[in-house]
């Protein structure tokens, strides 16, 4: 099993994260086997993929090529390799990327422009679909390097706990990067239900410095919603916490709902600029993804 990313600093530091993703591998494959060969429930799962034109810091960012492929393509390739999607869709507003999907031979369905973001999106696509589906993955469209591996960890970690409305995953975060405000981070109780989410460091000691011996959590925006609670969530008004911290996962907790939370590896991050695409266009020369 590969290190974590940034896990090369001090001894005490590396023992604390290899402990942490040992025990949440053994849960990951106990939740794997409860899923797929015990009581099976909330089994249906549609993957949707949010995808839209018009974004402040990136317009037309889901049809930038990446590589010879467009990244909403390579994303919609990758989250087919998904083993627990029972149908992959890309829900979108924007005749332009709705031809490219139809190019590559994406499943799309057209969403209102007023959509305040992916998560409604989402939910519309979900009502406009024709199925009957138990879960739902909502998959970053600025994601071409997700692991099939952690879609797959989110829905069945989700199918084994009934308590939970939403599953998500993270991460280690490197001590230099707590900071970074732009980096979420989460902290989860013992049974791996999320705490709190909060662009600042997370846990903040008394002295307002990083601790580089502590496992901080860099949180990694791949939800599974229950196909129900999805509704729901999107009736509910934003709340105190969700607009202080800019983070839709705070109303879920603030509203008393649960968060099941797996621990994973992954090195690769999304496409938020123009900047981006060469950097992770190197990374996949380094992975000898074609």
């Amino acid at each position: 099993m590969a290190p974590f990313a940034g896990s090369s600093g001090s001894s005490g530091h590396a023992a604390l994260l290899l402990a942490f993703l040992a025990g949440a591998a053994t849960a990951a494959l106990l939740i794997g086997r409860q899923a797929l060969f015990g009581r099976r429930q909330r089994q249906r799962v549609i993957g949707i993929i949010p995808a839209r034109y018009a974004s402040s810091r990136f317009p037309g960012k889901p049809l930038v090529q990446i590589l010879g492929k467009s990244m909403i393509q390579r994303t919609y390739e990758q989250a087919k390799k998904a083993t627990l999607l029972d149908r992959v869709v890309v829900a979108t507003d924007d005749d332009s990327i709705r031809q490219e999907c139809e190019r590559f031979g994406a499943e799309v369905i057209m969403t209102s422009a007023a959509c305040p973001n992916g998560t409604v999106r989402c939910h519309e696509a979900l009502q406009r679909c024709g199925g009957q589906y138990d879960l739902v993955v909502n998959l970053q469209g600025d994601e071409p390097l997700v692991d099939p591996v952690i879609i797959d960890g989110i829905v069945a970690a989700l199918q084994a706990a009934p308590d939970a409305v939403l599953s998500t995953a993270v991460t280690a975060l490197p001590s230099d990067d707590v900071q970074n405000r732009n980096r979420v981070k989460c902290v989860v109780d013992r049974n791996s239900y999320a705490l709190f989410f909060s662009r600042g460091m997370l846990p903040h000691n008394k002295s307002g410095a990083v601790d580089p011996t502590y496992p901080y959590l860099l949180h990694l925006g791949f939800y599974c919603f229950d196909a129900a609670f999805l509704g729901t969530y999107c009736a509910l008004p934003d709340s105190a916490l969700q607009l202080a911290e800019d983070l839709e996962q705070l109303k879920v907790l603030e509203n008393g709902h649960r968060i099941k939370v797996i621990a994973v590896e992954h090195d690769a991050h999304g496409v938020d600029c123009p900047e981006d695409v060469p950097k992770i266009e190197e990374l996949m020369r380094k992975k000898g993804i074609a």
